[in-house]
This record gives C-alpha cells, sequence and structure tokens, in this order.
C-alpha cells in the first residue's frame, strides 16, 4: 500500500490527477453542450450541480469498490461473448452519447439560418440535470475503474478525483462560453461526443482502443480549428458588391 505523504503517494497523486483532468474533458464538454441548452438565467445553476453530481457519482463508487469490480464479472454469456453488467453501461451511455450527439447536429443543420434560435429546443432544468446525471454515472465507471488499476490507496483516489473536478470546476464556464461562441468549435464538440460514444460502444464489446489515440486526434482537430479561427480574424473584411449600372 503506498502511503499517501511519502514520495511515491506524492507522485501517483499528481499522476492520477492529471488523468482524471484529462478523463474528465468528455464529461466537461457534454455538460459544456447541456448547459448551453438549458434557460439562459440557470445555466450557471445547471453546470455547478451537473460537477457536483459527478463528484459525488465518483465518490459513491469508490466506497463501494468491491460492488464495482464485481459488475465486471459476466453477467450472461452469447455463444463465448460474455456480457457484465458494466459492459450494458458502457454499452447504453455509448448509444445515449451517439443518440444525444445525432439530434445535436440535425438540429443544428435544420436550424442553420434565421430560424436556428427558434428551431434549438430549449431543455428544462430538469431535463438538463437528468441528462448530466445519466452520462456523468458512465463516465465515473470508466474513470474509478482506471484509477483502481492504477493507485490501491483509496485516499489517493479520492483526492485526485476532488482536486481534478475542482479544476473542471474552474474553467468549466470559460470552455462553455468558448464552444457556444464558436458554431465551428460547437459542431466539433459535438463530433467528440458521437466519437465518444462510440468508443464506449465498442469497448463495451470488448474491442479495446488506446485512448491515447483518441486524445491526439481531438486535440489535433482542436488545434487545427483554432489556426481557422486565426486565418479568419487576419482576412481582410469583404468588400460589398458594386450595384450594377
Amino acid at each position: 500500500m503506498v502511503e499517501l505523504f511519502s514520495t511515491a503517494g506524492l507522485v501517483s497523486l499528481l499522476t492520477l490527477t492529471f488523468l482524471e483532468i484529462v478523463l474528465g474533458i468528455d464529461n466537461v464538454v457534454f455538460i459544456s453542450l447541456i448547459v448551453g441548452r438549458g434557460p439562459r438565467n440557470q445555466q450557471r445553476k445547471i453546470q455547478t450541480i451537473g460537477l457536483a453530481l459527478a463528484l459525488v457519482a465518483r465518490l459513491l463508487l469508490l466506497l463501494g469498490v468491491g460492488w464495482l469490480i464485481g459488475l465486471q464479472k459476466p453477467l450472461f454469456s452469447i455463444a463465448d461473448f460474455e456480457m457484465s453488467f458494466r459492459d450494458l453501461i458502457l454499452l447504453g451511455g455509448g448509444l445515449f452519447l451517439i443518440w444525444k450527439s445525432t439530434t445535436e447536429i440535425h438540429s443544428k443543420l435544420e436550424g442553420g439560418g434565421h430560424g436556428a434560435a427558434t428551431n434549438t429546443k430549449v431543455l428544462t432544468f430538469g431535463n438538463a440535470v437528468i441528462q448530466i446525471v445519466l452520462i456523468d454515472i458512465v463516465f465515473s465507471f470508466d474513470s474509478i475503474l482506471t484509477a483502481i488499476g492504477l493507485v490501491e490507496n483509496l485516499w489517493i483516489i479520492a483526492i485526485a478525483i476532488v482536486i481534478s473536478l475542482a479544476v473542471m470546476l474552474a474553467f468549466v464556464t470559460r470552455i462553455n462560453t468558448f464552444i457556444n461562441s464558436h458554431p465551428a468549435m460547437k459542431l466539433l464538440a459535438v463530433a467528440f461526443l458521437f466519437m465518444i460514444g462510440t468508443l464506449l460502444v465498442v469497448e463495451s464489446l470488448h474491442v479495446h482502443v488506446p485512448k491515447g489515440y483518441i486524445y491526439f486526434s481531438m486535440a489535433f482537430a482542436i488545434i487545427i480549428e483554432l489556426m481557422n479561427m486565426r486565418i479568419r480574424k487576419k482576412a481582410p473584411p469583404k468588400e460589398p458588391p458594386h450595384p450594377k449600372v
């Protein structure tokens, strides 16, 4: 057992905190999209409640480590393929993300032009919170199981979770504002959610995809879009067409 205040414990804490922040990016993107669809005067409240529930879900799952590990045992099998309760949760969460991102893309395409604001459905406070809770549970399973596989000390895991969610809470407002003020970046974020949903479905079918590839492709796409934004800012304004004589 690694002691919390030893050198190895502090290194484990820093490493796990960084990993939890990276794993939590998906959750922050989803919360930002849901918050942007919620009532304008309650968006801050939805955002805070969403991250608070993410913290509660992770800590509760951490307390039930034995139960959580038991969820990885086969629940039923079809021929040689075994399915656990964890696989069902990942499958359901992945399909939910695919459905959510698909409907978001559809609403943006169908709601383009002057009617965009009226065609985009505003979520109620309760509906927004329920959607955040559902996806928080899915991401919490993945996050806690990863942490347990790396560190044995539950105090280190708990502190890393609290620190990582505090960092997310500090930056989620900026991320939310940035995503919602740049339509292309918002579409990119929705595409990320579709990719993450597909990844969850694939993992539920026992096909392992290294997350490094996913995060690299996300970072690459963001860098390209940031470069495009700078190019668009530097481009000279278009001159109005000359009237025909």
